[in-house]
């Protein structure tokens, strides 16, 4: 019987390669992640395609989410003035209950594959008004 998970996530065995990608106790602006809250749990996974020069709204996600940029250059934003820069390849923690937007830059659209962690009666995300 296989094991993947019972030897170091940075193996290679034989035709299996596993590779951890981000392992953290913080979001991307440096704070701590909260507590899961109480009650049934939920995961989501969502694929966002931005278009080049496009930009999303303000938002917040109430959960704990992370992503793989798959492709684009995408750049996040915080209301307090904080950015962060992403390119095809590179991982995100995002911020929880933070005001934030993202905007795609360059020639090709920033697909990004974001993977919630919350509740079913949470949603994932709420827009500024």
């Amino acid at each position: 019987m296989l094991q993947l998970f019972s030897a170091p996530l940075a193996a290679d065995s034989g035709g299996i390669q596993i590779r951890e990608l981000v392992r953290t106790e913080r979001s991307w602006d440096g704070n701590l992640l909260p507590a899961y809250p109480e009650g049934q749990p939920e995961i989501r996974v969502l694929s966002i395609v931005i278009a080049p020069g496009e930009k999303l709204p303000i938002h917040r996600h109430p959960v704990i989410n992370a992503g793989y940029l798959l492709s684009g250059h995408l750049r996040v934003h915080t209301l307090d003035g904080r950015v962060l820069d992403l390119q095809a390849g590179e991982t995100v923690v995002e911020v929880v209950d933070v005001w934030h937007w993202g905007e795609s830059l360059g020639e090709d659209p920033a697909h990004i594959i974001v993977f919630y962690a919350g509740r079913a009666d949470v949603p994932i995300t709420t827009l500024r008004e």
